[in-house]
């Protein structure tokens, strides 16, 4: 692979990040990140699996780092981006996307939040398996269902079809 294809990738997905760092504690209800899910679902439509995986990881680190976000960040994050890549992959359909994105984030997220918080916090107290499925599952949903309103017309585009070339050969 060449050089400028590289530079290319590393360029779009320093932009989703930026954008998922941006948006996403603007648009924010709380203990949901809807707009985590856009982007999640998004980033797994236009750059695959690996890619959304990491714009996951890096922006769960920068929330931690910068907005003193819980753990929760990572857990809410990473498991619905790359799920959703993957079924994207496998498929090639928006709305599978959506479907690794809900599962991953509804179900997976919100059930490794429970020891990530239990070691995080130190106590047992209060915090159940399910606490955290009905605000990531409300999350994962209505961002998923944006994002995929969003890609019915972004996936027309020629410039949409572009850059999924670069990362889907």
């Amino acid at each position: 692979m060449d050089s400028k294809a590289n530079v290319k990738k590393l360029t779009i997905l320093a932009v989703m990040i930026a954008l998922d760092f941006v948006l996403s504690p603007i648009f924010r209800i709380e203990g949901m990140a809807p707009m985590s899910s856009v982007l999640n679902v998004t980033a797994a439509v236009l750059m695959g699996p690996w890619y959304a995986l990491v714009m996951a990881i890096v922006c769960a680190c920068l929330r931690m780092m910068l907005l003193g976000i819980p753990p929760l960040a990572f857990t809410g994050a990473v498991f619905g981006a790359f799920l959703a890549g993957l079924c994207y992959l496998t498929y090639r359909k928006n709305w599978m996307a959506v479907i690794g994105e809900i599962f991953g984030t509804g179900v997976l997220g919100s059930l490794s939040s429970y020891p990530v918080m239990v070691w995080y916090t130190g106590t047992h107290n209060q915090l159940f398996w399910f606490v955290f499925t009905p605000k990531f599952f409300g999350g994962a949903i209505s961002g998923s269902i944006i994002a995929y309103l969003l890609l019915l017309k972004l996936s027309k585009t020629k410039q949409f079809k572009d850059i999924q070339k670069l990362f889907f050969k």
